[in-house]
């Protein structure tokens, strides 16, 4: 890439195949195609001459297409902003709304014991445990979850196959999640009484070792793996002895830290492994 515009080389070398490219420029010329109508009529023209084959081979599909295209009645277009596409599918709505709801529930369930969240929650009765600081950690990563569900995506095969697939859209949804449930766990934690640290920290490393360990098993499968050991490790242990965990305490914030710090490192290390396919699996 030079300049605004792709060098004459790699639109040469695209429209031939790729062959010649390396896999950061291929991604490149993908990406910059979307949006610069300029490229994309270099890279009209230089396939004529670079691959003559393909170009006949579209030409021939198009003049079958298009008549039966012209006959076809068009869906009408739903009004939904352009922006929002870029940040969330629509699945994500529906579970965001949840997630919410989770953290609204854990807020009035420390609130029912004495009104200030230092009341015993539900069914625990020792005024230790704060509902909220407990489902922090894995509130983002539940939607993070949903934001790469191939189960509940249905345009899944699209976006994974699309150039900007990689670690820019995916940061982008984790950062919608952590938009809607920042927030949230903020007037949760000014409500309770609990330090923003104590549970911000957590949150946003359980959201970056998510990350990390997806660009290796993909990031659905991280979430519910980093969920499911958050559960058995910190939850059921708290509920059973009706006293918060020491990972939630403030002698725990350093490790925090240093697990947000790492899974960071790793995700910006790794961050080629986003742009395949088992990272949204």
């Amino acid at each position: 890439m030079s300049g605004e515009h792709a060098s004459t080389r790699i639109i040469e070398g695209y429209a031939s195949g790729g062959a010649d490219l390396a896999a950061d420029e291929v991604w490149a010329v993908e990406a910059h195609l979307v949006e610069c109508r300029v490229c994309r009529d270099r890279l009209s023209a230089a396939v004529v001459t670079e691959a003559p084959a393909v170009a006949s081979l579209v030409g021939t599909v198009w003049s079958g297409l298009e008549p039966r295209l012209a006959d076809t009645a068009t869906m009408p277009r739903r009004r939904r902003p352009a922006w929002l596409s870029r940040w969330m599918t629509p699945t994500m709505v529906p579970w965001l709304a949840m997630v919410f709801g989770m953290t609204l529930l854990a807020l009035l369930l420390d609130l029912a014991g004495t009104g200030s969240g230092a009341g015993p929650g539900f069914g625990l009765g020792s005024g230790e445990v704060s509902w909220v600081l407990l489902l922090a950690p894995v509130l983002p990563v539940l939607g993070v979850a949903v934001s790469w569900s191939r189960g509940l995506d249905p345009a899944y095969e699209l976006t994974a196959s699309a150039p900007r697939a990689g670690l820019q859209l995916v940061l982008r949804r984790t950062a919608s999640v952590l938009g809607v449930v920042v927030p949230a766990l903020f007037v949760g934690g000014w409500a309770t009484g609990i330090m923003v640290a104590q549970w911000l920290l957590p949150c946003l490393a359980f959201t970056a070792a998510t990350l990390a360990l997806g660009g290796v098993v993909g990031v659905t499968r991280a979430a519910a793996a980093l969920a499911a050991a958050w559960a058995v490790v910190v939850v059921a242990p708290t509920l059973a002895t009706r006293h918060t965990s020491a990972a939630l305490g403030t002698d725990a914030l350093p490790a925090w830290a240093l697990v947000l710090a790492l899974g960071t490192a790793v995700v910006i290390a790794r961050k080629g492994a986003y742009s395949v396919l088992k990272a949204h699996r």
